[in-house]
């Protein structure tokens, strides 16, 4: 599958950019910290309305030490995750490095709501790839700390670094887990396209260039149009 991130300043821009990656998108993730004063409740009724017809959302508010943008506190943070949960989001994506009370208050809150959201806990290295030990290490921690599906991105010092992080995909699925991983970068950007061929649960493409919420993302249409090339091959 297919995510496309929408990282607007506004929250009524969002509206007309998940109108636009609808077509295209099998998941949209709203980048909730990008957004000044983000109105989940206008998205969410727009979403009802049919505005992105079927498709899910994953919402993220990226804490800014793992890439992302929010510049309030901690709890309210949080919050805005709690009141995604409520308002019916498919999909959260909590970092795993959030207080051990944060993401239990998360899961209490996804039980509360008979389980209709889904808990991605993940983990950004937006300096190194650690070591393949780590890495697997690291994703454990996720599994432990409840994790629907785990997301491990680092970022590639290496072309070899591609190889560290894409074992977690068959490593996950021995253990019947869910994982999303890739390595970002320009150095990372093969492993963008090897990693749905794995079985990742997903992969990010930005909308157009000039759009990407992390280094070495494609657009949605080098991606697909890889996948066509691979395809008829």
């Amino acid at each position: 599958m297919l995510c496309i991130p929408v990282t607007t300043r506004t929250s009524e821009e969002a509206l007309i950019r998940i109108r636009e990656c609808s077509p295209l998108a099998d998941i949209i993730e709203l980048r909730i910290d990008s957004m000044i004063n983000a109105d989940l409740s206008k998205l969410f009724t727009a979403k009802r309305a049919g505005v992105c017809g079927d498709t899910p959302f994953i919402i993220t508010n990226r804490k800014r030490d793992e890439g992302g943008s929010f510049k309030c506190s901690e709890r309210q943070r949080i919050d805005l995750l709690l009141k995604a949960v409520e308002l019916g989001a498919e999909y959260v994506d909590i970092e795993l490095s959030t207080g051990d009370a944060l993401i239990e208050e998360l899961l209490k809150t996804i039980r509360n709501h008979d389980n209709q959201t889904r808990l991605i806990v993940s983990s950004h290295d937006f300096s190194k790839t650690p070591s393949e030990a780590r890495l697997k290490a690291r994703f454990n921690e996720c599994i432990e700390a409840g994790a629907g599906i785990v997301k491990i991105a680092a970022y590639a010092r290496s072309v070899e670094d591609n190889l560290k992080v894409l074992s977690l995909i068959p490593y996950g699925r021995r253990k019947d887990k869910k994982v999303i991983a890739f390595c970002m970068g320009k150095l990372g950007r093969i492993s963008r396209v090897v990693a749905p061929l794995l079985g990742s649960y997903l992969s990010f493409a930005s909308f157009e260039r000039g759009y990407e919420s992390a280094p070495g993302q494609m657009t949605v249409r080098e991606m697909k149009e890889i996948s066509r090339i691979l395809s008829e091959g």
